[in-house]
């Protein structure tokens, strides 16, 4: 019994290789075809009746399958890591200082209407619970060295994180106690 995989004798040199216009020369088949040939293929495989026989290599799939070989070559030889790669993009476009100042000035205009109304107790309620985040981390830093027995350390912990959630509001608690 024969394995599925097997591959019968002399299909794969049948298939590796294919003639050049005029039969006198062959070549391997191409990985990359050009447009001609992909166009004909896919009439070809769209035919009610496939033909059969080999198909010719032209010259342009020829040269495709050198362009391909050449490039893979080329980048796995390509070292990306080296300073003349980045030297290459040098030098950089120089800064269009009017543009960089209209961009500022809007900036500064958003950030102004931003902070008006309900928008000027934004930064201060991020700041807060920042601080509150900071003042749970401090405790749980204080505990850890004293050196406290693991049970007693998160009972501590834990009687800390309920104090917060009493007196913090509830949208704050993401922000401040990570779980």
């Amino acid at each position: 019994m024969t394995s599925q995989f097997t591959p019968v004798a002399g299909q794969v040199v049948e298939q590796e290789w294919v003639s050049f216009p005029g039969g006198e020369l062959e070549g391997k088949r191409p990985k990359a075809l050009c447009a001609a040939c992909r166009d004909a293929l896919k009439r070809q495989a769209s035919a009610a009746t496939p033909a059969s026989g080999s198909r010719l290599l032209c010259f342009e799939c020829y040269r495709a399958g050198l362009d391909r070989e050449r490039g893979l070559r080329a980048a796995g030889e390509l070292n990306t890591a080296t300073e003349a790669r980045f030297q290459s993009q040098l030098p950089f476009e120089p800064v269009n200082r009017a543009r960089l100042g209209m961009l500022k000035a809007e900036r500064s205009a958003a950030r102004t209407v931003a902070s008006q109304g309900i928008g000027q107790y934004a930064d201060a309620r991020r700041r807060a619970q920042i601080d509150a985040r900071h003042a749970l981390q401090q405790i749980g830093a204080g505990l850890n060295a004293r050196g406290l027995a693991p049970e007693v350390r998160e009972q501590a912990i834990a009687a800390a994180i309920h104090a917060a959630e009493l007196q913090l509001p509830e949208s704050w608690l993401p922000f401040v106690v990570a779980r």
